[in-house]
């Protein structure tokens, strides 16, 4: 598996991104949604990586920086096919060795309280997150659940 600097450019990173969303406004409350779009994560505050096998897309995710010392995971994603076989992980742990060298003492992260999503707040757990309140401009929400990771 390689993970690589995406520039969102290539059609089955859309078509992810595309599932990805649906599936966020299907399990949640429009209100609740916090995705980003493809046009959010091509701000200039984000940087998107993706993992491949050979020239197939294993999975996203997405670092936005809300402070030169805090950081958002965002749009973390597997495909179907890689779902079980280690991708989150590895891109999380990925994306916090980033975080690191870009010298965050933090990262924070939202994501849903439904069941659906009862196994990204496990990897996060498993990954050291603890939960915390809402942070930059987030909100109590019953459909949000927020974590964070002092790194």
């Amino acid at each position: 598996m390689r993970i690589e600097v995406d520039d969102l450019s290539r059609p089955h990173v859309h078509a992810l991104l595309t599932e990805h969303l649906a599936d966020m406004h299907a399990t949640s409350p429009a209100e609740s949604v916090h995705a980003l779009d493809l046009s959010g994560l091509r701000g200039s505050d984000v940087t998107v990586w993706t993992a491949w096998e050979a020239d197939a897309l294993l999975g996203i995710v997405a670092l936005k920086e809300l402070s030169p010392d805090h950081g958002e995971l965002k749009s973390m994603r597997t495909t179907g096919a890689a779902r079980g076989r280690g991708v989150a992980s590895s891109l999380l742990v990925h994306v916090l060795d980033d975080a690191r060298r870009r010298g965050y003492g933090r990262v924070s992260l939202e994501t849903g309280t439904q069941d659906y999503f009862a196994a990204a707040r496990r990897l996060y757990v498993r990954h050291g997150f603890d939960e915390c309140p809402p942070f930059a401009d987030y909100v109590v929400d019953p459909s949000s659940a927020f974590f964070s990771l002092s790194l």
